[in-house]
């Protein structure tokens, strides 16, 4: 038999009532902590543009893609390993006899405007310098001199042209690698680059070598030179990288990457020991920080560069080994996203090795290995998104 509600009864449904309510208050109050801890942060957000750049002429391919740099026009710039890196079947044009209708190495250095077009070819061996037995990096200073380095087995020297690629200067000689205390030559340079306010070249002396060098950009001079933590560079072999262990008091090879920022701090790729180093112009370490500390092999930090903003904000971090574009905050040095993943179709990779950003905040990579690709990412404004891996970044 039904019974008829009573005050009290009325009392506990609202009470029950106003519980959920608080419940849900509560939710919300927890959820908006967990994003003021960083379930959410404030990142760059990109999307793959698939349809740049446009197709190469010539029956031109890409072999190995080792270098990138946005110059003051937004022309973007690559260096690869052309002919070099191709397997028969790829180059079946430029085999004697040919073997084939298509295809054939393109010029080491492409240069393409911001529509994708192709606005320069040229390098390779020529009268009065030493062309890299296997070029790496490339970068485009505030003079408009074009620097290339080398990292095959006997490249201890560094390359300067012009733009449309009349040879200017070579510091260092073939075959003349004597160390990492060597003032004269180099050790397979993986980077370059230039400070437009000193006119310096900060080396990421490389390969071979374990140290950054910074020379007179004019003269080729070496003015200072230094390790990991600002030590004098030790040529030890220091065996292989173990995440267990304390880190390293020197870099490992490659040293693959060094950049200042506008504020005078100079940041360096130590690729195989998993970490960033920043310095100040002189040498002297300031901080450090690990990126997927436990990768093996070819290591996690390749290539970086800064975000348009004028603070500079962010880092933009390559990662071949794990196939992904990390976003970091530049003060912290704390990793807030990534996107990318392991593959061939737009917007993954496979050996994504160089980075560059042009004026508007767009990326730029190329791809080493079988990757042998120049890709961009359009810049879609910083934006709240959830800490970590964003997947590939589509177009939506």
């Amino acid at each position: 038999m039904a019974r008829r509600a009573t005050r009290r009864d009325t009392l506990i449904v609202a009470a029950l009532v106003a519980a959920l309510a608080g419940l849900g208050g509560v939710h919300h109050w927890l959820k908006g902590q967990a994003v003021a801890q960083g379930a959410e942060v404030e990142a760059p957000r990109f999307e793959v543009d698939p349809l740049w750049p446009k197709p190469l002429p010539n029956n031109w391919l890409l072999g190995m893609a080792i270098g990138v740099w946005v110059d003051d026009q937004d022309h973007v710039w690559i260096v690869h390993r052309t002919s070099a890196t191709l397997h028969n079947n790829e180059k079946g044009a430029e085999l004697n006899p040919p073997i084939a209708e298509c295809c054939r190495g393109a010029p080491p250095i492409l240069v393409f405007d911001q529509a994708g077009n192709l606005v320069r070819a040229w390098g390779g061996p020529g009268q009065g310098y030493e062309w890299p037995a296997s070029n790496h990096g490339v970068h485009v200073d505030h003079k408009g001199n074009v620097w290339i380095g080398g990292n095959g087995e006997k490249d201890a020297h560094i390359l300067k042209f012009t733009k449309d690629g009349k040879f200017l200067a070579q510091y260092g000689k073939s075959g003349g690698n004597a160390g990492s205390s060597d003032p004269d030559n180099f050790g397979r340079v993986a980077k370059i680059w230039v400070d437009p306010q000193t006119n310096e070249a900060y080396v990421a002396d490389g390969y071979l070598n374990k140290r950054v060098a910074v020379l007179d950009a004019d003269s080729g001079k070496m003015k200072r030179f230094w390790g990991a933590y600002g030590n004098k560079p030790s040529d030890e072999n220091l065996g292989p990288y173990s995440p267990a262990a304390a880190p390293a008091q020197q870099f490992r090879n490659p040293v693959h990457c060094v950049e200042r920022a506008n504020d005078g701090l100079v940041y360096v790729c130590d690729r195989a020991n998993n970490r960033l180093q920043v310095f100040r112009p002189d040498g002297t370490f300031v901080k450090e920080a690990f990126y997927a500390k436990n990768t093996l092999a070819a290591g996690a930090v390749w290539d970086i560069a800064f975000s348009r903003d004028a603070g500079q904000r962010f880092i933009i971090m390559a990662d071949g080994q794990n196939e992904k574009v990390r976003i970091v905050d530049r003060d912290s040095l704390q990793e807030l996203t990534n996107f990318g993943d392991g593959g061939r179709q737009p917007g993954q990779f496979y050996g994504v090795h160089s980075i560059a950003t042009d004026s508007k905040g767009h990326v730029y990579t190329t791809e080493t290995y079988e990757g042998k690709r120049l890709q961009k990412f359009v810049f879609k404004g910083v934006t709240k998104q959830p800490r970590g891996s964003q997947g590939v970044p589509w177009p939506k």
